[in-house]
């Protein structure tokens, strides 16, 4: 079966998670100890509500199951973790990327253009409203997708968990060209 992108909705919610903490638990300690894995894994799959009401998010979904996930955000917060005192409004698509989030593709469906068929749909949706750029945090398991995607590293950072732990992050950024006929 052919993988159906659409938009989630909130009964997305559990599966979603469900998927991200799968990736995360499978990918991370590749990258990170035990203790940042477990903390990723509890404090970064957990998905931001906001993102489905806003209508931004989106699945892949074969035979009812949610096999990939990511979405965009027009609003300022940059990763799910980033909670206390997280600046929720809305970004000004003039000066201001749209923020790439959340994406997770379970390990059965990598490498098969998921998570680009669903950075090229945010790109669409953050460019329709009239956003220049996009922007976003990457776990360090993400890096090699979205430099594949031309973002680029523009620094580096310390992503500070719930619970005290740190993991390292890239921040990266990306020119959305204009759609050609």
């Amino acid at each position: 079966m052919e993988p159906v992108l659409r938009l989630a909705v909130p009964e997305d919610s559990a599966a979603v998670a469900a998927l991200g903490r799968a990736s995360v638990l499978e990918l991370f300690p590749a990258f990170h100890d035990a203790v940042e894995t477990a903390s990723a894994a509890e404090h970064i799959t957990t998905l931001d509500p906001a993102l489905i009401s806003d209508g931004t998010y989106y699945v892949h979904e074969v035979g009812g199951e949610v096999v990939a996930c990511g979405g965009w955000s027009r609003r300022n917060k940059l990763f799910n973790a980033s909670t206390a005192g997280a600046d929720e409004r809305l970004l000004d698509p003039a000066t201001e990327p749209a923020r790439i989030r959340a994406m997770f593709v379970r390990s059965d469906w990598t490498r098969r253009g998921l998570a680009r068929a669903i950075l090229t749909a945010c790109t669409d949706a953050a460019r329709a409203e009239g956003f220049t750029r996009l922007a976003l945090m990457a776990t360090l398991p993400g890096v090699p997708l979205y430099k594949a995607f031309g973002f680029v590293e523009v620094g580096t950072a310390e992503l500070p968990m719930p619970d005290g732990v740190k993991l390292a992050g890239v921040a990266m950024e990306r020119a959305i060209e204009e759609k050609t006929a």
